[in-house]
Formats: C-alpha cells, sequence, structure tokens
C-alpha cells in the first residue's frame, strides 16, 4: 500500500507516472488472471485501491488550483 503521506507530497507530474505504473501493473495482473498464472488475487484489489488514491490527490490538487 501507498503512503498518502507521500502522495500528498508529490506534484502532479510525479502522480501521472505513478498513476501510469500502477495501470501498467493492474493490465499484467488483468493477463496473468486470464492466463491462470495469477498467484494472489488480491493484488488486484490493491492495485485499484492505490489508483483511486492517486486519481483523488490528483483530483483535490486540480480543485485546490
Amino acid at each position: 500500500m501507498i503512503d498518502l503521506q507521500e502522495i500528498r507530497m508529490k506534484n502532479t507530474s510525479d502522480l501521472k507516472l505513478l498513476l501510469e505504473d500502477l495501470l501498467e501493473e493492474q493490465f499484467k495482473l488483468k493477463m496473468q488472471a486470464a492466463t491462470g498464472q495469477l498467484a494472489k488475487s488480491t493484488e488486484f484489489k490493491k492495485v485499484r485501491k492505490n489508483i483511486a488514491r492517486i486519481k483523488t490527490i490528483m483530483k483535490e490538487k486540480q480543485n485546490n488550483d
């Protein structure tokens, strides 16, 4: 899980890069699940929650500007 304090301290460009990485990881997990190679299905939940956290913080920063 990603620490919220760390996320809030990052600027928007860093958040976008982190979001891209998480989306790529989510895609890889989907491919592993489709081929039956996924060992831990709970990883989906963790990645989805981290994506939601980052999107929420990015939206908050947009509204504050």
